[in-house]
């Protein structure tokens, strides 16, 4: 995977957390129902797992490239 792909992969994962930690922020401030605060939270939950999970293969992707540049 090139350099470029691993950073859009942390890219997306920082912007994943940033979003939906912020939406669960403004829906704790707010009234809404039940029904559409679980709904929301379990998006948000499914979400963020697979951002951190493009995250860690993005860090796993670049500490290869910059092993494999040490190495030689």
């Amino acid at each position: 995977m090139s350099r470029r792909s691993a950073w859009l992969l942390i890219a997306l994962c920082a912007w994943t957390l940033y979003v939906w930690i912020s939406r669960i922020f403004i829906m704790a401030g707010q009234d809404h129902s039940a029904g559409f605060v679980v709904v929301h939270v379990t998006l948000a939950l499914i979400s963020i797992a697979f951002g951190l999970a493009a995250g860690r293969i993005g860090w796993r992707a670049l500490r290869v490239h910059d092993w494999e540049n040490i190495s030689g």
